[in-house]
């Protein structure tokens, strides 16, 4: 029975700060790093092992699936790091604290950008210091100036299909180290999440998501490790 678990990193910075952060490559907090090698000791303890890995390419994330394979005696393991698996693009929204967003414009407003399906909020200005098109590793692409939950799983669940699933189909156990939007998008496809469901789902900090499922990679059970 093939065997998926999904990590979102640990608390960053800028989830202590509560800001929005999305592409910004931000670094995790003391507290995050302690979520990411409890993540790891608990994988450890449960019996889990794995085959390959994937993250994608900011910080917080690498560094979470590197403090948890480090506990795990796994940082050999061979990782795939790439910009599909990364957090929603959040646009001009990038940098800001939530509540002084509150304030100006109202909790409406950013309950709409930040948990709405299809509307992204408004686009990063072009030279902001939060801008990453001229971030090498965007080299070749067309980095976003904003995304909304739907863009964030456009690109997030053909990568699953295309070098997630292949690796599951082969028999390896994986392990996926992202972020909040993009393991949504994961977990939608995954579980048949609807639309509207979806952008209530609260996937916690640091708290590995096992996926047991079957040979055509439908799902047999999921469950949250510490729960288990």
């Amino acid at each position: 029975m093939p065997t998926l678990v999904l990590l979102r990193h640990g608390q960053s910075q800028w989830n202590l700060e509560n800001r929005f952060t999305g592409w910004w490559d931000v670094d995790l907090s003391q507290t995050g790093v302690t979520e990411a090698r409890m993540a790891g000791s608990l994988m450890r303890e449960k019996g889990l092992d794995f085959d390959c890995c994937f993250t994608s390419v900011l910080t917080r994330a690498i560094r979470t699936l590197h403090l948890a394979l480090h506990e795990m005696d796994r940082l050999w393991l061979p990782v795939a790091k790439n910009w599909h698996l990364n957090e929603r693009h959040y646009g001009g929204l990038t940098g800001l604290n939530k509540q002084e967003m509150i304030d100006k414009v109202g909790a409406e407003q950013v309950k709409v950008w930040r948990r709405s399906y299809d509307i992204p909020p408004p686009p990063l200005e072009l030279g902001s210091e939060y801008d990453v098109s001229n971030d090498r590793r965007y080299a070749g692409i067309d980095a976003p100036l904003t995304e909304s939950l739907k863009d964030t799983i456009a690109r997030a669940v053909p990568y699953y299909e295309q070098e997630i699933a292949p690796a599951l189909t082969a028999g390896k156990r994986v392990l996926v180290a992202a972020h909040g939007n993009s393991l949504r998008g994961i977990i939608k496809y995954l579980s048949n999440i609807s639309d509207d469901e979806i952008v209530g789902l609260e996937i916690p900090t640091g708290k590995p998501i096992v996926y047991d499922l079957r040979d055509d990679l439908s799902v047999e059970r999921r469950y949250y490790l510490d729960e288990a």
